[in-house]
């Protein structure tokens, strides 16, 4: 069985496009307690220079979660899901996601650890709209806790 190390560099297969609709901003705003105009209304948003309702800074764990998950299930990488927690999540901007966006995800292994059995697995996920545009990076940290000794 290879290690899980292996893995580093691997790329997943893109998404298909996930569209940006303004009622999925407005619920994650809602859900998260952000009331920032610019979520909300597209007149704000365009008094700050948008062309329509941008979406929060964590609004992509939405739909990058799709491309990620090919990752964090890839039986190569070993990973028991029962055992994983989120060690990190970040997010670095091209620009704002926004209304009718559509949205195709590519995520890549950049790092397999292990540690005192835990495997620490980051990767990379580059969102681009359909067209080729980048928009983001997303960066995730996730970590399947090594399988507890019986006494």
């Amino acid at each position: 069985m290879p290690s899980p190390a292996d893995a580093i560099g691997r790329t997943y297969p893109k998404t298909a496009p996930y569209e940006v609709g303004r009622e999925k901003i407005r619920e994650f705003a809602e859900a998260i307690g952000d009331t920032n105009p610019a979520y909300l209304d597209a007149a704000a948003a365009q008094k700050l220079g948008h062309p329509d309702v941008i979406a929060p800074p964590t609004f992509p764990i939405i739909f990058t979660m799709r491309s990620t998950g090919a990752a964090t299930f890839d039986p190569d990488l070993q990973m028991d899901y029962s055992r994983v927690v989120h060690g990190e999540q970040r997010f670095v901007y091209q620009r704002p996601v926004r209304v009718g966006d559509r949205l195709v995800c590519e995520t890549v292994i950049e790092d397999v650890k292990i540690r005192a059995g835990s495997i620490f697995l980051s990767m990379r996920t580059d969102v681009t709209t359909e067209d080729g545009e980048p928009v983001l990076a997303a960066y995730a940290l996730i970590v399947s806790r090594a399988a507890e000794k019986e006494s």
